[in-house]
């Protein structure tokens, strides 16, 4: 009689005839899917393996931070390698490329690091569970000019990328006899959602302790001057609007310039093009509009996926078409259970889903059914740099929709990415490096004039 974990037939057995573990395979080492697998990993029973095409994991709302230089990644940034090793399961770098059902094979693309050296060949990893948790990328709606001139917070490679060109045109700035041109010192922010309010706050943070640092001859006659632009009648368009209002208010009164119901026709080099005709210099512009799932996930095998590339799945987080594969993050089109939209990409929604799966993906695994996820919001926090942090708790955290802001709000904020911290390192790790970090003066990443 086979054992309650046994793994389907066309797995073999060990020799003396031990069933094999059951073998999850995750895709993608973001919130969602490196929470998974460390909690997966745990579980003797399961031959757990988690694909990333990077070699570390950095929490995606903390990117803006990076960009800005006003964070030090080496204090937050997780190593997939050591951490895997620490936590039972396996990593394998290498973008995932292709799908066969059939035969239960990922494809993973050759991994070729920043130097041009071949590292892994192209390879097959077998699973019997799959769950693919890739994350999103920002939408441009094909509009010009944005792949060739614009910038993007996709990635930790996208952040440190952007710091070093807002590094670079303060040191051109210094330097320079002259006087500055339109576009310099200039950053053109398109998309006023949560990445690009956040990103622009902290940039005026950083801005101001880099210009406050430089010598004489900069300081006084030249700051960072940033643009926020919006396509919508207000910034934050997905959150309510006084929170938007709230938002707005604090980031104007600062000096940032807000444009709202501005739609962008073109980003060239040097300017940004609205509809309407009006140019905006730009000495760095950055894409923040939009979101959409990579469009790999299209091409899986006719996996269901709708028109934001997203794979379809069920209340359980399967995939329509085929129950052994779950999609979970930003990734998956998964419908809230009163059937009045989709859940949202939010990273409070990736750590819900992981811990759903981490729950109950062993009941299934042994034949039980699942229940149904159900999406709980717990409000929305914006953090705006050193002015406040702004947001709304739903009904579910303090009985009714609750609107706050200041210290509260931002000690709220703050507590989102200790849970992912948590899911990581646990307890011990947590209360330990925190109050370590309390007590060591930061060696971050800040941008200085030297």
């Amino acid at each position: 009689m086979l054992s309650r974990w046994s793994v389907p037939s066309t797995e073999g057995q060990k020799d003396g005839g031990i069933p094999e573990r059951h073998r999850v395979v995750i895709v993608g080492g973001g919130a969602a899917g490196l929470e998974l697998a460390t909690s997966l990993g745990r579980n003797r029973r399961l031959a757990v393996t988690l694909i990333d095409k990077s070699r570390t994991h950095v929490w995606k709302p903390k990117l803006h931070e990076i960009a800005a230089g006003s964070m030090d990644t080496s204090r937050h940034e997780v190593g997939y390698l050591a951490h895997a090793r620490k936590h039972g399961f396996v990593f394998r770098i290498g973008q995932m490329s292709g799908l066969d059902r059939v035969a239960r094979l990922v494809s993973v693309d050759p991994y070729v690091d920043s130097e041009g050296e071949r590292v892994t060949p192209r390879r097959n990893v077998p699973y019997d569970t799959l769950v693919i948790a890739v994350g999103s990328q920002c939408n441009d709606f094909g509009t010009e000019g944005v792949l060739k001139n614009a910038l993007k917070l996709e990635s930790l490679g996208d952040a440190v990328r952007f710091n070093r060109k807002l590094m670079n045109a303060c040191f051109r700035a210094q330097a320079q006899d002259g006087p500055l041109t339109a576009a310099q010192l200039r950053i053109c922010i398109i998309g006023a959602g949560a990445t690009g309010v956040e990103l622009a706050a902290e940039l005026h943070r950083t801005g101001k302790e880099v210009l406050n640092s430089a010598d004489a001859a900069l300081n006084g006659r030249a700051k960072l001057e940033i643009h926020l632009i919006e396509a919508s009648d207000r910034i934050l368009p997905a959150l309510p609007a006084r929170l938007s209002a709230a938002a707005h208010d604090l980031l104007s009164r600062s000096g940032i310039h807000v444009h709202v119901g501005a739609s962008v026709s073109s980003v060239d080099e040097g300017e940004v093009t609205l509809k309407d005709g009006r140019t905006i210099p730009a000495e760095i512009s950055v894409w923040a509009a939009g979101v959409k799932a990579p469009a790999l996930l299209k091409t899986l095998d006719g996996l269901e996926t709708n028109r934001l590339n997203q794979l379809t799945v069920h209340p359980t987080l399967q995939t329509t078409l085929d129950s052994s594969i779950f999609a979970i993050g930003d990734c998956a089109a998964c419908m809230r259970p009163n059937g009045k939209g989709y859940v949202p990409p939010r990273a409070q929604a990736a750590h819900q889903q992981a811990s759903f799966l981490a729950r109950h993906l062993s009941q299934f695994i042994a034949g039980g059914s699942l229940p149904p996820y159900r999406y709980r919001d717990f409000g929305s926090l914006i953090s705006l740099g050193d002015f406040s942090t702004v947001g709304n708790l739903m009904g579910s955290v303090v009985g009714r929709n609750m609107f706050i802001e200041g210290v509260f709000a931002k000690l709220m904020y703050k507590s989102m990415y200790k849970m992912h911290e948590l899911a990581l390192h646990g307890w011990w790790r947590v209360a330990r490096e925190t109050l370590a970090r309390s007590l060591t003066p930061s060696t971050g990443s800040k941008v200085k004039l030297h």
